[in-house]
């Protein structure tokens, strides 16, 4: 089978980026600089080009999709971010994997076609990223073992 490439695919940042409008994202990247802001705090730092009560909405939306967690003080709510940039890019990637392992597994019941690609993608990258890989999966088992014992 020839090469080709899969022009659709993201990285887990780059999915993480295109499933946010560009005023999350930049709320989003606020609430990553603090340990806490306010909705008139994110105003002020987004400049006068946008409206508190879009801001108000659009914090209230990525609270409920869970990236921004919140407290009550006083008539405001005060916000964080539920996880740093890097959690919630680990996490968009976990998911992506086991969708793509699980969706192998309905097809063709096993995952090791997928597995084996994945190898071969990262030893065509990077020989250091391939051993990487290995001392990761001894790791791993290892850890697996202490569990059972």
């Amino acid at each position: 089978m020839g090469r080709f490439s899969f022009w659709g695919f993201k990285s887990s940042h780059e999915l993480l980026q295109n499933s946010l409008g560009a005023l999350e994202r930049d709320v989003m990247n606020l609430a990553w600089e603090k340990p806490e802001i306010t909705v008139r705090e994110c105003c002020e730092r987004l400049g006068s080009g946008v409206a508190y009560t879009t801001v108000m909405t659009t914090m209230d939306r990525l609270f409920k999709k869970g990236l921004l967690a919140r407290r009550k003080a006083g008539r405001a709510f005060v916000y964080r971010a539920s996880a740093t940039r890097h959690e919630i890019e680990v996490a968009v990637a976990t998911e992506l994997v086991q969708s793509l392992l699980q969706r192998d597994a309905n097809h063709a019941g096993e995952p090791l076609p997928i597995l084996s690609f994945l190898v071969d993608a990262v030893s065509e990258r990077d020989r250091a990223l391939l051993e990487e890989l290995e001392r990761l999966v001894r790791e791993k088992r290892r850890a697996l073992l202490r569990q059972k014992s």
